[in-house]
């Protein structure tokens, strides 16, 4: 992919400054490359919609909609188009996720400027890039949980919840910034609680925080 051509490069972040320090790594680094911006998820999906891209960078925290829940979109949408996320998010809150909507990649924010230009070159050259960090981990967990890890199971919704709850977030805050009844909270928590096997709120905050799921 990378040579004489121009490679098409779409950065989907809500932040100026990340697009502008990713854009300049990117010119920096990768021959010929032509680089979009997008700072939100319907101007992402409206620029894939508009012409092919390369490769599109996708930000996990978007202000219209969940990053993972646009990659899924964006998967379904352009199936050719590799999807890599770089994320404030740790590895250990979202990527298994991420590489499960269809990305091929998974970076925080706290990446070396050298890691990501080898992340980018991966995947435009068709290949998974998975950081040392991240392999170590799903190795400890195939070793230490055979069935995989109960989290993992739940749908997006599900751990958005169980994340907003994690965070100290109230029934009605969570309810507002997701676009749900409060009703409808009350039913995904009993839900966490169930396939958690958990009896109380403070024992899924425990869990999340166990397991590394919130900052």
């Amino acid at each position: 992919m990378i040579g004489t051509q121009v490679v098409k490069i779409l950065i989907i972040d809500d932040h100026e400054v990340v697009r502008r320090g990713v854009k300049q790594i990117l010119e920096e680094t990768v021959p010929h490359v032509d680089v979009g911006e997008a700072d939100s998820a319907q101007q992402g999906m409206a620029a894939v919609r508009q012409r092919p891209w390369d490769l599109a960078i996708v930000d996990i925290s978007l202000p219209d909609q969940n990053g993972l829940e646009l990659l899924c979109e964006l998967h379904s949408m352009a199936p050719q188009l590799p999807l890599m996320v770089l994320s404030l998010h740790p590895e250990e809150q979202y990527a298994v996720r991420a590489f499960r909507a269809g990305a091929m990649a998974y970076l925080t924010k706290q990446t070396a400027p050298e890691e990501l230009a080898r992340a980018v070159k991966q995947v435009l050259s068709g290949r998974r890039y998975v950081t040392a960090s991240l392999g170590e981990r799903m190795a400890g967990n195939l070793s230490k949980h055979p069935a995989g890890l109960a989290h993992q199971t739940l749908s997006e919704r599900e751990f958005e919840v169980l994340v907003s709850l994690a965070q100290g977030q109230s029934v009605k805050h969570i309810a507002q910034s997701l676009g749900l009844s409060m009703k409808t909270v009350s039913t995904y928590r009993a839900r966490l609680l169930d396939k958690l096997q958990l009896a109380t709120t403070a024992e899924l905050i425990r869990y999340a925080l166990d397991h590394h799921l919130v900052e």
